[in-house]
């Protein structure tokens, strides 16, 4: 293009243009990532989750390996109180839950029995013909949709076989990651020019800061929710409350909505069990805790960890929720944290302090550094 024919042009619009190709390569970037992500989900999905679950347990590894337990040795050690608390839990969660199902399932019929009552004798004054008829009509449904359930069932197993290669995968690259993390960080920062190792370096190490902090706040949040809902369906007597007490924990990792999600579960079975008195209850108690959690837990347990407007959570939720279903909902708001302490720090004003640099670029810091949070 000529001077002339380039000076033709508002510079607006040149403005425009040259950020417009820029944010089209970084949309192209970003959607061969995901795409890539998303065929090796089997693998990303557990590297992630096994990430999580080192930020959560290498502050102990440290600790003990500063006390003369050798490292080896205290990554089993933690590995294996962690398997066992986590087996305990889920089997006395499933004892109470097989215990409290037959006493459900009694409860629930007899609420359909005395609904098919209501509509006979009350002021609809259906027919049993008709009633019968739209018990019928499912049976038929499912008869009709036999072949459907057959291929959900074999989906299932896939998914199951799905989860247990995860599981595979997670359990062996936490284990990497616990016991050698550091050494596996700096090889991958050679990988990068020598003159910008140095910040990249430090911006991985506030990354994983953030990680840990954020598990660590998370993790006390969800024990809350579960302790304060647990307690309270247990006074009111509500069957299954240690189970859908644990359905409460396990939610409230997925942050502002997970707990809201999985409580509805207590109030309907509030609901069924005990009557409508109970579940409003129930769904008083649900309200009282997410507010606690809202405005005391999450601006001094959280807010100390990351700073993330609500509203990037909320849309980094719906989105890994709409690409990624649940695991996708877990994993955004950490990654959204992760993501924006590495570019904080990359973009920081200033240059690193001036020292000797390592003969690989890397400082050569206390390797305790990477891992403690400020």
């Amino acid at each position: 293009m000529s001077a002339s024919a380039e000076e033709s042009v508002h510079p607006t619009v040149r403005k425009a243009a040259a950020w417009a190709w820029r944010l089209l390569v970084l949309f192209a970037v970003v959607a061969v990532v995901g795409l890539v992500a998303r065929r090796l989900e089997v693998i990303v999905v557990p590297v992630a989750l096994a990430l999580m679950m080192s930020a959560l347990l290498l502050p102990g590894v440290d600790w003990l390996d500063r006390r003369g337990v050798p490292r080896g040795l205290a990554v089993f050690l933690l590995l294996l109180g962690g398997l066992a608390v986590l087996a305990g839990l889920l089997s006395f969660v499933v004892d109470q839950f097989i215990d409290g199902v037959p006493g459900l399932v009694e409860q629930v019929t007899q609420v359909i029995s005395s609904t098919q009552r209501w509509l006979v004798e009350g002021p609809l004054h259906l027919s049993s013909d008709q009633i019968d008829s739209v018990g019928d009509t499912v049976v038929h449904g499912l008869r009709d949709n036999q072949a459907k359930l057959t291929s959900g069932a074999l989906s299932t197993a896939e998914a199951i076989t799905k989860i247990f290669t995860g599981a595979f995968v997670v359990l062996f690259t936490l284990i990497f990651f616990l016991y050698g993390g550091r050494d596996i960080w700096q090889f991958t920062v050679k990988f990068f020019p020598s003159q910008v190792r140095e910040r990249v370096h430090a911006a991985g190490i506030a990354g994983f800061e953030s990680l840990i902090g954020y598990v660590r706040a998370t993790f006390l949040v969800a024990l809350v929710d579960a302790v304060g809902i647990g307690i309270g369906l247990a006074v009111m007597a509500v069957p299954l409350a240690l189970p859908l007490a644990s359905l409460v924990f396990l939610g409230a990792f997925i942050p502002l909505i997970g707990a809201v999600l999985t409580g509805l579960l207590a109030v309907l079975v509030a609901l069924i069990a005990k009557g409508w008195i109970y579940a409003l209850v129930t769904l008083g108690l649900i309200i009282a805790v997410n507010q606690l959690e809202a405005h005391v837990l999450q601006p001094l347990v959280m807010g100390r960890a990351v700073s993330i407007h609500p509203l990037a959570v909320v849309l980094g939720i719906s989105t890994g929720g709409v690409l990624a279903g649940i695991v996708g909902a877990l994993l955004a708001v950490p990654t959204i944290a992760f993501i924006d302490r590495v570019v904080r720090a990359l973009t920081a004003s200033g240059e690193p302090a001036e020292s000797e640099p390592a003969s690989d670029g890397i400082s050569n810091g206390p390797p305790d550094a990477a891992v403690q949070p400020r």
